[in-house]
């Protein structure tokens, strides 16, 4: 094996050029393969945090006329105490509207355990002027733009059922959608009751879970345990449409990646064929002085080895450079990545066994051949 192993390499070496195109050509395949899974993975990542991030996985609510659960206090305590989750919060959420001047805009009055529901929502970063304080309210930024309203300003709230209040705005926020900012009045779950006239009671649990894509088996399993009356909700079940496209992405991510493969794996064998072709002379001298065929072969399969290796690690050089380069080049207005890089070790380890893999099964060809070849016959015909 040392022998085929020193052979590999020695004729590798006598076609310096040849072998650094050959491994070029295998980086630069498996570059492609991991800039592109790099980037689909940064674009699902971003997908899903732009959409399920900042919000509840599974959502429990009731099914009674009034949508209000009924000893919320017990169940949030069961529900907050499994160590699984990230994140849970009570909330109380009404729809209303304001008025400013005259003007009536349809808002969503949201009550929420603070800072429990910091997990979920992330509130305190998306605060861009202010702060949340007991008795007042948070309003987003698109709303406080078409009321012309300024923390410390005083806007009055009409409730569902009639009532109406007067609350000071204490903050503004960003929640990064337009729809959600145009409407949300946020507060304190406390705030929320009694402007709603509603003692003790909420509307949902919100629960945020480490891994987003366990909400479906999670919600499932949590609709065997409490009462009927409850109704759980999960993420995956609402965006059918988002997990459609995340499938479509990986689909076409892998195919593209299994082309890749195909074509490096086809340009390895065609250019090994050649090698054989052009080294059977010095094979069958080696072969008359005792060379084994199977150590024949050996030769071949350790090139593919020794170019699988260097081609894999180019590749993922080259696949990084570019994914790094794509986030520097394709940024939004504020100078942020427009796709996130995401590096996963993994998928990184993967792709270099890949080549190496692909490099090794392209070698098999030739190295049957150079096992057929007839030493005496080679060497009479040169």
């Amino acid at each position: 094996m040392r022998l085929a192993l020193a052979i590999a390499s020695r004729f590798l070496l006598s076609s310096k050029s040849q072998s650094v195109l050959i491994a070029l050509g295998i980086g630069v395949g498996i570059g492609v393969q991991v800039f592109i899974g790099s980037l689909i993975t940064g674009l699902q990542v971003s997908l899903i945090d732009t959409t399920i991030g900042n919000s509840a996985h599974i959502t429990i609510t009731s099914r009674n006329a009034d949508r209000t659960i009924d000893d919320w206090q017990e169940l949030y305590a069961r529900v907050s105490q499994n160590p699984k989750y990230a994140a849970t919060s009570a909330t109380l959420t009404r729809p209303g509207f304001t008025v400013t001047n005259n003007q009536f805009e349809t808002i969503l009055i949201r009550g929420f355990q603070l800072p429990q529901a910091d997990g979920i929502y992330n509130l305190s970063q998306a605060l861009i002027a202010g702060e949340f304080r007991s008795g007042e309210v948070v309003i987003g930024r698109e709303l406080a733009t078409e009321l012309n309203i300024e923390p410390g300003d005083e806007i009055t709230i009409l409730t569902g059922a009639g009532q109406r209040s007067q609350a000071v705005v204490s903050g503004l926020i960003d929640l990064k959608v337009a729809a959600i900012n145009r409407s949300w009045v946020l507060m304190d779950l406390s705030t929320a009751q009694e402007l709603l006239k509603i003692e003790n009671l909420v509307t949902a649990i919100e629960i945020q879970l480490p891994d987003v894509f366990t909400a479906r088996e999670e919600a499932e399993r949590l609709k065997t345990e409490l009462d009927e009356y409850l109704r759980v909700e999960n993420w995956k079940d609402q965006n059918e449409q988002l997990l459609t496209g995340l499938q479509g992405q990986s689909t076409s991510s892998l195919m593209i990646q299994i082309f890749v493969i195909i074509a490096i794996s086809l340009g390895i064998t065609s250019v090994l064929a050649i090698t054989v072709m052009q080294k059977s002379r010095q094979i069958g001298i080696l072969k008359a002085m005792g060379i084994k065929d199977r150590q024949a072969s050996l030769i071949f399969l350790f090139q593919g080895l020794m170019l699988g290796i260097l081609g894999g690690i180019l590749g993922i050089a080259i696949g990084l450079g570019l994914a790094f380069s794509f986030t520097k080049f394709a940024v939004n207005p504020d100078g942020s990545p427009l796709v996130p890089l995401v590096i996963v070790p993994t998928f990184l380890i993967g792709s270099g066994l890949v080549a190496i893999a692909a490099s090794i099964l392209a070698s098999l060809a030739p190295a049957r051949r150079s096992q057929k070849l007839d030493p005496m016959e080679v060497i009479r015909n040169g």
